[in-house]
């Protein structure tokens, strides 16, 4: 159940408790508020739970330990206080989960402040051996801060990068597969089960043994950052969730083999309708698709507790599902912003023609870098022309074309052939209108100075503004 990113209020219903066969629960970025209810422990089939992003207050429900098949819990960015528990899946999860919730407390490794005696359990001071209730914690506590230590040094010891990493989320290495399972699945990595090669390696389709289909990303490890990306998929996709991201379902990591079992997305990517001879798509379903881009940048911008940057829109890196929903993927590049960060700084180079013009000159990764090849990721889909396109040369570029196509009401010349056909088409005029619009946000949101540039919150409503008045216009087709 899937209920995030829309305006929701009010309290949480203690019924929930009785979805007792509830997989996957996303309730985040609304506008909840109240406790969490203590049924909540009921929904003991529960492997995902999200709730970030709301107004919930009160304590974290002691009942949830019970979970024992919790996976991921995301309770960043409310209002609760008081003792996180640490029983069942509670030891699995990092600091994360927890925050931007500025009155809780618990072990130091959650990165809270410690619980004051008022704030425990009354079961917790009936424990016996009152020296050892001092002394375990405190060996605890200098045991993780020597393995935090030791991490942090080892990390810096790798890392050529000056912008700031996260840890491995522990979730993420409850499910593992093996490199025999793979090699069955894909059928030994047959070139007849092969989707498509990337910068660090092939992703092949797989069919697991209990029938489900999956896209295997295998990572050529001779090439130079391959273990670097892995490394940064892992941090970035087993962290977010969001409908409009490619799911990760597994992985595979051994000294000299490394993939990521991810989602299968049956109708390919968003390259592939664009420039295939027997695919095309019209004008609706370009702009839903990139209405779904735009939502899961939204998302990894703003509605996860830490920014998330792509570094890597392009065309090919929108994958679609067998409903023709876009799907964002390849975060093999991605960056973590610190908080409080608005920029880090990379050596890693994305596409040539995508890249905002900071991030190739001076390697400055900001989320207004994601807008920018959002931007022209935007004019490709409805012109069919890529920012490399031969036609581009010496001071022409696809933004001065589009810009010089506006300004002489010249739109029809620029935008892919087969969605304005003739002035004689009835929907001719609203047609080019709702081209004309796509444009000027595009324009807007690829804008040379990133301050100038249209954000991703302002993009989903601009292009849902656009949709609304289309379908008027055309009768809801």
């Amino acid at each position: 159940m899937d209920l995030s990113n829309n305006h929701f209020s009010g309290s949480l219903p203690s019924s929930i408790g009785g979805l007792t066969n509830l997989v996957n629960l996303s309730l985040q970025n609304n506008n909840f508020e109240g406790p969490i209810p203590s049924s909540c422990g009921n929904l003991l089939s529960l492997e995902l739970l999200d709730l970030s992003n709301n107004n919930l207050s009160e304590m974290i429900p002691k009942s949830l330990q019970a979970l024992v098949h919790l996976k991921y819990l995301n309770l960043s960015s409310n209002k609760l206080q008081g003792e996180i528990p640490m029983g069942g899946p509670f030891q699995n999860f990092s600091a994360q989960s927890f925050a931007s919730n500025g009155l809780l407390c618990g072990v130091p490794r959650l990165k809270v402040p410690p619980c004051k005696k008022g704030t425990e359990q009354p079961h917790s001071r009936k424990a016996g051996a009152p020296i050892l209730k001092y002394i375990i914690p405190g060996v605890l506590s200098a045991l993780l801060i020597v393995a935090a230590v030791s991490t942090l040094i080892l990390r810096r010891k790798r890392n050529v990068e000056v912008g700031r990493e996260m840890v491995l989320s522990p979730q993420f290495q409850w499910r593992r597969v093996s490199h025999l399972q793979l090699v069955r699945a894909t059928n030994g990595f047959n070139e007849n089960s092969l989707l498509g090669n990337g910068g660090f390696g092939s992703v092949y389709k797989g069919t697991l043994s209990d029938g489900m289909d999956v896209a295997v990303k295998v990572f050529n490890l001779q090439i130079e950052g391959a273990f670097k990306s892995f490394d940064s998929e892992c941090e970035v996709i087993s962290n977010i969730r969001h409908r409009n991201l490619v799911k990760i379902i597994s992985s595979c990591s051994q000294i000299d083999f490394k993939a990521l079992v991810l989602q299968y997305m049956p109708n390919g990517s968003l390259e592939k309708w664009l420039y295939s001879q027997n695919s095309s798509l019209n004008i609706l379903q370009r702009l839903n698709i990139m209405i779904d881009v735009a939502l899961a940048l939204e998302y990894l911008h703003h509605g996860y507790s830490i920014p998330v940057v792509h570094c890597d829109m392009k065309p090919s890196n929108i994958l679609l599902d067998e409903d023709m929903v876009a799907h964002v993927a390849d975060f093999g590049i991605a960056k973590l912003l610190g908080e409080g960060d608005s920029f880090t700084q990379t050596m890693t180079l994305a596409t040539i023609g995508y890249m905002a013009p900071e991030y190739g000159m001076d390697g400055i990764v900001s989320t207004k870098g994601d807008v920018y090849s959002f931007g022209i990721v935007l004019m490709e889909t409805f012109t069919k022309k890529k920012p490399t396109d031969e036609m581009f040369a010496g001071e022409m570029n696809l933004k001065q074309w589009i810009s010089n196509s506006l300004f002489q009401d010249a739109i029809v010349e620029v935008v892919d052939a087969s969605l304005l056909r003739t002035e004689e088409d009835r929907d001719f005029s609203s047609k080019r209108d709702c081209l004309s619009s796509i444009m000027r946000l595009a324009l807007g949101c690829s804008a040379e100075f990133p301050e100038e540039r249209v954000g991703m919150r302002d993009s989903v409503a601009t292009l849902n503004k656009i949709k609304i008045k289309f379908l008027k216009a055309n009768g809801g087709k």
